[in-house]
């Protein structure tokens, strides 16, 4: 059981940057990960969910456009698959499976949003679907492959 706090502990940390309301990427808030890949979870409530694809949806609009190669390659290896079955709490589990990570980029969702989208209005919109949406950090598995059964 403790096991399972700290974990929901780090996960709720991790996200702290990606709920961040001003929209600004400070170095100490950016959201990398270290490994090839990462599962990252959450938990969004079941009257969240249709806003909350709509952000993801936002958020690989934001990553496609953008001029940055960075940010071009974090769309590229980034999905976000919807869980079957509710948890007991009603809330429904997203992973966001990141393969191939892209090293020292940053994943938080707002200051994605934010880079890609100026007007303020748009910005609070997305913020507001994102925050109501959401149910808890659930933690993130970042590792490096170690066998690749697909080759």
């Amino acid at each position: 059981m403790r096991r399972l706090s700290g974990l929901i502990l780090a996960g709720a940390i991790m996200l702290l940057p990606a709920l961040s309301q001003h929209g600004t990427a400070h170095a100490q808030d950016a959201l990398t990960f270290d490994g090839d890949t990462a599962l990252w979870l959450i938990a969004i409530k079941p009257a969240g969910v249709a806003d909350f694809e709509e952000v993801m949806a936002k958020v690989g609009e934001a990553l496609t456009q953008s001029a940055s190669t960075q940010r071009n390659q974090q769309a590229a290896g980034w999905k976000v698959v919807k869980g079957g079955t509710a948890m007991p709490d009603g809330n429904i589990v997203y992973t966001h499976v990141i393969d191939p990570v892209v090293r020292g980029a940053d994943y938080s969702i707002m200051p994605i949003l934010y880079e890609a989208f100026e007007d303020p209005a748009e910005r609070t919109r997305l913020y507001d679907m994102y925050s109501a949406a959401f149910g808890a950090a659930l933690g993130a598995n970042v590792g490096t492959v170690v066998v690749d059964l697909s080759r």
